[in-house]
């Protein structure tokens, strides 16, 4: 800091927040897959480049904002909600950052980098059912808040329509940019269904020929952590099916198998639903004679790396 700088001065270069660095992600061209795709570009928006590791630090940052701009998050209430895990790391950071609590409630079986982040970043964690998935901790979550509303802010993330709002101002337009407005397909997995709700209005809105694809587990047991098997799980508020020109299903092991791929072929460290939207990438892609297709990789491999499925062939 240059003399009689003020002491809140941030020099060219530098950023005031970790906050600032949401955003802004790379789009990464697959070309090591597009040889079973002739015709078909293929690229994806890599976020586990945000600063907690994945897409849901853009969502989290606008539920925490809008919170603070309504006076429902003030200071002394505590930030809690459901979560799989990446948005309760987002949670988490933007809560140290900022001097939140920040109480978390998600299955047990969520991976062990997950938990051990968390807990890093100073999070209270509330450990529910495997079985009940991420809607027992939905449930959950509402009791608390229910017997104390004083005492918390919720978010909700699958009825917050900041969630995808985070994602039609940012990640569309993000996009749009990215191939220079090129874009005829976009593809994303199904979570609280955000990102794939909120991206695709921002498409669409640019070009209404844009094709919107979502895609999600192909049964209610699978190992895509973050992602739902709509049928028969709580569907989130702010998803709406009519959106989608096609709704694709990925099984576990594809996924699995892809992440490998995009290791051991492009150089690629993904998380198990980035898997699953390549696996959905290629299959619909293969199904096209030309196109620019973008996808989203939600977040790295570094919450999966004790999982037995990296030494499978």
């Amino acid at each position: 800091m240059s003399s009689g700088s003020s002491p809140s001065t941030v020099p060219d270069g530098a950023v005031a927040s970790v906050l600032e660095l949401i955003g802004r992600t790379p789009l990464i061209r697959l070309k090591q897959f597009e040889r079973e795709t002739p015709g078909v570009e293929l690229y994806a928006k890599a976020e586990w480049h945000n600063p907690g590791g994945s897409v849901k630090d853009r969502a989290a940052a606008r539920m925490i904002l809008e919170g603070e701009r309504s006076g429902t998050l003030r200071p002394g209430l505590t930030i809690t909600d459901a979560t799989s895990g990446n948005t309760g790391i987002a949670y988490s950071m933007i809560g140290a950052a900022t001097g939140y609590k920040v109480k978390l409630f998600l299955p047990e079986n969520a991976s062990p980098e997950r938990k051990l982040i968390l807990r890093a970043f100073g999070a209270e964690l509330v450990l529910t059912s495997p079985l009940e998935g991420t809607d027992g901790a939905i449930r959950a979550v509402r009791q608390l808040v229910a017997e104390h509303p004083d005492e918390y802010f919720y978010p909700d993330q699958y009825s917050n329509d900041a969630n995808w709002r985070a994602h039609f101002e940012t990640t569309g337009p993000e996009i749009i940019e990215q191939t220079a407005g090129r874009v005829t397909h976009f593809l994303a997995g199904l979570g609280t269904s955000g990102t794939f709700m909120g991206t695709s209005r921002a498409l669409r809105q640019f070009n209404p020929n844009i094709k919107v694809l979502s895609f999600q587990p192909d049964s209610p047991f699978h190992g895509l952590e973050g992602l739902k098997h709509m049928e028969t799980a709580m569907v989130p508020a702010i998803y709406d099916a009519s959106l989608a020109d096609a709704d694709l299903r990925v099984s576990t092991e594809d996924a699995h198998r892809c992440v490998r791929r995009l290791a051991r072929e492009a150089g690629l460290m993904v998380g198990i639903s980035s898997g699953g939207a390549l696996a959905a990438t290629l299959k619909f892609a293969r199904t096209l004679e030309r196109g620019v297709l973008v996808t989203v990789f939600p977040d790295g491999a570094e919450k999966y790396l004790t999982e037995s499925f990296w030494t499978a062939e």
